[in-house]
């Protein structure tokens, strides 16, 4: 912010209190209302911040239950390590609006992260508080622009107008892990211990796929018995072949149940 921003009018977003900021500081409190406010190139928004829940040690075993889930890759819980963890309160960008009678929030990181997924958290208006300076050494500044949020937003939403916009930090633990020797990333949200990648170890698809086509080929061509007897010998043909299709398939059934099993332990 340069001498003529420093000086510019600007008015609580609350109270319509004039604003004083000293040259470069972004984070206001207005001495009228108390209101916790930010600055973004002259435009004043409001400055919230979700309480954590959740400690380190929860956070952890909140990571290791999704890890052992079915998202991810068999035992992935214990045959991974944790290799490094730290708690920050990261800024995302508020934009409240209304479609079709109903309220809707979107939001949009306020700051550089391979975590994407972070923009789908859930924050409902009762868990925001007024954002607390003494939070300022564990929370991210914002490096993304408001207007870049803002442009964002509009994609795909010609006409829809912002009712509100407000800068919110979120308490999250970040996580490095160790599996087969690549490092992942996994953010645990410390206000509901919910947990978001945008890559992890998953589960192969084949092996399920596998055993779903192989299982359906089967039963078709058991299904098929029945018909083709029935074209053969119009009168005991049917029923020859519904033996022979319920026979085989008392055979195949628990065969392709255990291969299922066994792909579900080892997948």
């Amino acid at each position: 912010m340069d001498a003529t921003q420093a000086i510019a009018p600007l008015t609580c977003t609350q109270c319509g209190g004039e604003l004083h900021p000293d040259e470069g500081q972004v984070f206001l409190t207005c001495p009228f209302c108390g209101a916790t406010v930010y600055l973004d190139k002259s435009r004043v928004v409001f400055h919230w911040y979700v309480a954590p829940t959740l400690d380190a040690d929860q956070a952890a075993a909140a990571l290791r239950r999704w890890m052992s889930g079915s998202e991810t890759v068999k035992d992935l819980d214990a045959k991974s390590q944790i290799s490094g963890q730290a708690f920050r309160y990261f800024p995302l960008w508020y934009f409240r609006w209304t479609e079709g009678g109903r309220e809707q929030v979107t939001l949009q990181p306020a700051a550089a992260t391979s975590v994407t997924e972070l923009a789908r958290l859930n924050l409902p208006a009762g868990d925001l508080r007024r954002y607390d300076p003494a939070l300022d050494p564990d929370s991210e500044p914002p490096s993304v622009p408001l207007e870049a949020g803002v442009e964002w937003f509009k994609q795909g939403r010609a006409g829809v107008q912002i009712e509100e916009t407000a800068l919110v930090h979120v308490p999250i633990y970040l996580f490095k892990y160790l599996y087969r020797g690549q490092t992942y990333t996994a953010v645990v949200d410390a206000a509901s211990g919910g947990v978001h990648a945008n890559i992890y170890p998953a589960k192969a698809e084949l092996p399920y796929r596998l055993v779903g086509g192989v299982a359906a080929l089967v039963f078709l061509c058991l299904a098929l018995f029945p018909v083709v007897g029935g074209i053969v010998d119009s009168e005991n043909g049917a029923g020859l072949g519904l033996a022979i299709c319920a026979g085989v398939g008392v055979i195949a059934a628990p065969l392709l149940m255990a291969w299922a099993a066994w792909v579900a332990a080892r997948v």
